[in-house]
């Protein structure tokens, strides 16, 4: 592909302030349309780098019971695919980069082809896609080159050497890695198991390897910031909107979070 992606360069300029970016990822429609986007807008005013617009889905297999209850909320409201991309579309125009995290089911509704450049359209930067296997992704692949988008592929630390290497090579914007904190005692061995697959990852590629590891306060962020190029939360944000008693004590809320986040990934 010969044009970076609004997300390519960001991460390239991060890359070169020497520190990590943060990456902040809400279901979209949660707690309405209207509320994700004041949502998004609060991180971005707190210093989140990039933004993840979660497309709601009923099943899915990587989220936990925090972002499951948000998501499913969202759905019961009649989030669409159009909402997305209205989202989508809000945040992009913040000249911040914009990727939506979605299970491949509603891509393959909504038509691969038609996905990938109605995104383009909104001024959407990539996708993840942590269902897609990388030997079903031709088709995706091909739509996301030909709309300059970016197929982001999720890794694990179960993923073997020569498969981690196929992944990768098809990746772009950046690479997510992902693991789980897991409980506080267990933390340190469970983020050893990060770093430990961040290097794996970088033996096949110089993309940003950003880690999704349950991160919620700033000595997280910078634990995982000093061997990751990227460092996603979600859940500590959704969570603080469950809990709310309004949208702008919600709203308020996660724009503190993304500032003391911030503050860690830059310390």
């Amino acid at each position: 592909m010969t044009t970076r992606s609004p997300l390519a360069k960001r991460m390239a300029e991060i890359r070169a302030e020497g520190r990590a970016a943060l990456i902040g990822y809400l279901p979209a429609g949660f707690p309405s349309v209207e509320g994700s986007i004041a949502a998004m807008k609060a991180m971005i005013t707190g210093g989140v780098d990039a933004i993840e617009v979660g497309f709601p889905y009923s099943d899915p297999v990587m989220d936990g019971p925090t972002i499951q209850l948000a998501a499913d909320r969202s759905l019961a409201q009649g989030t669409s695919a159009a909402d997305v991309l209205r989202i989508v579309k809000a945040i992009a125009e913040t000249n911040t980069p914009t990727v939506v995290m979605t299970y491949w089911n509603p891509i393959a509704r909504y038509g691969v082809a038609n996905f990938a450049h109605d995104l383009a359209k909104a001024g959407g930067s990539g996708v993840i896609t942590p269902d897609l296997t990388i030997d079903e992704a031709s088709d995706w692949l091909a739509a996301t080159e030909q709309n300059a988008i970016d197929p982001i592929f999720v890794v694990a630390p179960s993923t073997g050497d020569e498969r981690l290497a196929k992944v990768v090579a098809s990746c772009r914007g950046f690479v997510y890695a992902a693991s789980t904190m897991g409980v506080t005692g267990a933390r340190a061995s469970v983020a050893n198991t990060a770093e430990a697959l961040v290097a794996r990852v970088r033996l096949s590629t110089d993309l940003p390897v950003c880690v999704g590891l349950g991160v919620s306060n700033a000595e997280q962020a910078n634990e995982v910031a000093q061997y990751a190029d990227g460092v996603i939360v979600g859940s500590a944000f959704v969570r603080l909107l469950l809990d709310a008693p309004d949208l702008d004590t919600g709203v308020a809320a996660v724009e503190a979070l993304a500032q003391s986040l911030a503050q860690g990934v830059r310390r």
